[in-house]
């Protein structure tokens, strides 16, 4: 699998209705891109295209739109997370029209963390725009619409745009809203926060996603230890990794071993209801390949 600037992988197979596979990489918190190209050199050929995080939980580091420029330069398909937390419109605006210009054409589009749950609480969160008017912003630009001048001077961008949503959600009503939204705002595929159990991904894609024909890639995070579980659920917003799966990690003889098991488990009972999975395995990408093999794709 390799990637095509002109027609991106990711929207032509999601087009053919065929399983879509994407993982994630985290930037560096630093100047130095070589352990993060690495990561994603272990996905080289075993996924459609490789997610890099912008902020993730208010934590600085590299921005995305450099590490998706690399990804591309060494021939992997990059989606670019873009959120509103820390970009006034003007500067929302300036990024999706240079990652344009780069060769970027996915991007995921995120309301963001909120600041408070990171290492900066004190940093200020700009929020001019949130996910669905940045979407809508995509949506414009696809058009070749300019914000104040009418028409963009040089065309139409070509951008495939995606939003994010937790089928766990507590609120059934205000998820489904939110979707509506989304999908009216032009997202073209939605990917989900970790998926800890098939039947709430199942009830989301039958009652919300599929009458609107909007392509689901479910979440599924690697987990490596029964500590790492619970610290996922003390730290990371909307995280509810289920007190079984804990268990079943503390009583592993390898608890690394027993996460990918997991791991692959949830991609073999995904695969049936979504059209695709999002791999996240934080600083173990290596084992993404092993997770997909022995979930057999």
């Amino acid at each position: 699998m390799g990637c095509n600037a002109s027609f991106p992988l990711l929207q032509d197979v999601l087009a053919r209705g065929e399983f879509a596979i994407t993982a994630e990489v985290t930037p560096p918190r630093g100047a130095d891109v070589s352990r993060t190209l690495e990561a994603a050199a272990h996905l080289l050929g075993r996924v459609h295209a490789v997610n890099v995080t912008d902020g993730s939980r208010a934590m600085m580091r590299m921005c995305s739109l450099a590490v998706c420029r690399r990804l591309l330069d060494v021939g992997i398909e990059p989606v670019l997370q873009l959120t509103c937390r820390d970009r006034n419109r003007l500067a929302l605006q300036a990024d999706l029209l240079g990652a344009h210009a780069l060769g970027i054409r996915n991007v995921l589009c995120l309301t963001g963390d909120p600041v408070r749950s990171g290492d900066q609480p004190q940093a200020r969160p700009v929020n001019d725009l949130e996910a669905v008017r940045l979407l809508r912003q995509v949506q414009a630009f696809n058009a070749g619409e300019d914000p104040v001048k009418g028409s963009l001077p040089d065309g139409a961008t070509a951008l495939f745009a995606g939003g994010a949503a937790d089928p766990h959600s507590a609120s059934w009503s205000g998820l489904k809203s939110r979707i509506h939204k989304k999908h009216a705002a032009g997202a073209r595929f939605i990917q989900t926060q970790m998926v800890m159990d098939p039947e709430p991904l199942r009830r989301f894609i039958e009652e919300i996603t599929a009458p609107l024909g909007l392509p689901v890639l479910a979440g599924v995070f690697l987990l490596k230890s029964a500590r790492n579980a619970q610290f996922i659920n003390r730290v990371v917003p909307g995280a509810c990794i289920p007190e079984g799966l804990i268990e079943r990690l503390q009583e592993a003889r390898d608890p690394a071993a027993e996460g990918v098991k997991i791991a692959a488990e949830q991609v073999e009972s995904y695969r049936p209801l979504a059209q695709g999975v999002h791999l996240m395995a934080v600083r173990a990408e290596e084992r993404i390949p092993e997770i997909l093999s022995l979930s057999g794709i």
